[in-house]
Order: C-alpha cells, then sequence, then structure tokens
C-alpha cells in the first residue's frame, strides 16, 4: 500500500513533467523551431498541444493538493515501487526533455545522413518506348506528366516544394534528361569513405511526419576543379545532367558549372506533394 504522501508526491513531480513538456513545445513555437523537428502540418496541431498539458498538469496538482483520499489513491495506475524504479520511469521522460532545452534547434546534416544512408537511386529502369514520357501504367501516369513539364524548359529548377517528385522523375527518365541543364539547391554531403571519388551530393531530407522517419535523398555532383568546400554548407548548384555508374547502379549526376554557397533555407526539409504537376504550374506561375 502506497502512503498518501508518496502518491502526493508522485502527482506533483507528474504535474511538473507535463508541465515542462507545455512550455518547451511553447518555446518550440515561439522560436519557430517546430519545423525542425515534424511537418508544417503536424506543427499546426502540435502548437496546441501546450493548453490539454497545461490543463493536465493542473489537475494532477489540485488533486495533489487538495484532493481527498479517494482522489489519490495510486490504485488506476500503480506507481513505482522503489526509489530506483521512481528515478527509471521519469528518466525516460526527463532526458529528452534536457536534452531538447540544452542542444540547439536545427536541421538535421551529414552526420544524420551518412547514418541513415544517402539514397541516390529512386526509380527502376524504364523501358524505353515509342512516345517519349508515355505510359500506360497508372502508377508512372503523374511522373510522365511531370517528365513533359521539365523537359520543356531550357533550365530545369528543381523547387523544394516538390523536391523528391522532380528528382524522382528525373532518375525514372535519366537517359532522356541527359545533358540538360538543372538548378537545385541543398547541403553538401560527402562520404567519408572515399567511395565519391572527389565528388558530393546536393541534398535535402524527406520528412514524412517527424525527423525519426527522415530519408536523405541527393544528387551526385562532379564539381571539377571547383573550391572545395565544407560538408553540410548550404549550395545552390548548376550543371548538366550525366548518367554515371556508381556502386554498380547507373545514378544521375551533374556536372557543375557553378557551385555557389548559399544561405540556409529556413524550411531545411522537403515533403511529399499530393499532386506534383499541379503544384509545378504553381510554382511556375509564381516565378514568372
Amino acid at each position: 500500500m502506497y502512503h498518501s504522501g508518496s502518491i502526493k508526491r508522485h502527482y506533483l513531480f507528474r504535474a511538473a513533467v507535463l508541465l515542462a513538456f507545455a512550455v518547451y513545445i511553447e518555446h518550440l513555437a515561439r522560436h519557430d523551431a517546430l519545423h525542425y523537428y515534424v511537418t508544417p502540418k503536424l506543427a499546426v496541431w502540435i502548437r496546441l498541444c501546450p493548453v490539454p498539458l497545461s490543463f493536465m498538469a493542473l489537475s494532477l496538482a489540485v488533486q495533489a493538493l487538495f484532493g481527498g483520499a479517494s482522489a489519490i489513491c495510486g490504485c488506476c495506475h500503480p506507481l513505482p515501487r522503489s526509489r530506483a524504479g521512481s528515478a527509471a520511469l521519469y528518466s525516460v521522460f526527463l532526458l529528452p526533455l534536457l536534452l531538447g532545452f540544452a542542444l540547439p534547434d536545427r536541421a538535421l546534416g551529414s552526420a544524420a545522413a551518412a547514418h541513415k544512408g544517402i539514397s541516390l537511386n529512386y526509380a527502376s529502369a524504364v523501358p524505353r518506348e515509342s512516345a517519349r514520357f508515355r505510359t500506360d501504367d497508372p502508377f508512372a501516369a503523374e511522373f510522365a506528366a511531370l517528365a513533359r513539364k521539365l523537359y520543356a524548359q531550357p533550365i530545369i529548377p528543381i523547387y523544394p516544394q516538390i523536391f523528391s517528385e522532380t528528382v524522382g522523375t528525373l532518375d525514372r527518365y535519366k537517359q532522356d534528361f541527359k545533358g540538360r541543364e538543372v538548378m537545385v539547391s541543398g547541403f553538401l554531403y560527402r562520404e567519408n569513405t572515399g567511395s565519391m571519388a572527389g565528388r558530393f551530393a546536393v541534398s535535402r531530407f524527406l520528412v514524412q511526419c517527424c525527423t525519426a522517419d527522415a530519408t536523405p535523398l541527393g544528387i551526385l555532383v562532379n564539381a571539377g576543379q571547383q573550391k572545395s568546400l565544407p560538408a553540410d554548407t548550404w549550395i545552390k548548384v548548376r550543371g548538366k545532367l550525366q548518367v554515371v555508374v556508381y556502386k554498380g547502379k547507373e545514378t544521375l549526376q551533374i556536372d557543375a558549372e557553378s557551385v555557389t554557397p548559399v544561405t540556409p533555407s529556413s524550411t531545411p526539409y522537403v515533403y511529399t506533394s499530393p499532386d506534383s504537376v499541379e503544384e509545378w504550374n504553381r510554382l511556375q506561375a509564381a516565378a514568372k
């Protein structure tokens, strides 16, 4: 049987933990840092979380301070039976909070890309067809439609809003886009193994829900004799697409005409688009 004083202390501590989470989320929202951790759509809802968390903390505190014996019996959710158990339980919640407050809010970079393994190939080989970018495959129809839009451009811009869809389309039809000029921005990723043979990748993280599921995507870049830049530098690359064999696979590569350092994007991650062709039309209209 737990003593009422012990139960009250647990209630007060849980109230403090909930309130700390509310303060941390409010801190991220106030400093516009939620986009480092979750997608914009999810961030809209997370911004509201401090309100219910604060009410829950208040409820626990009121129960602990003013509740009767029946309100603080501790029978519904068994409490840890030892101090070591309590420390282990609450550290699960406190450690992320401490790391969140202690570490700087910043985007994932080369270290995370190396850990997850960067993707440079996105689609299997496409059989040659009689008409360019025509397909009877419903799954590939959007790729083909976007490919026709991209092919008509003298310089193909790879917009962040449809980064994965554009790069996937270029990779799917890599032979058709060989020699075409592109322009793309992202962070510089260079493997430490030496397998890139002096090349690097211009990269972005694709996030579906939160940074836990982030996937690093990139395009190989051959910068030639241009000045070497450190990893994680944000760059804009302009050059012509080539098809090379990298790690035994045909891979797109940009033979760079220019590699320019740029200011890191305020929205460093990229997200999937429900309709890449419609988004392309909107972005093109906005660019004119």
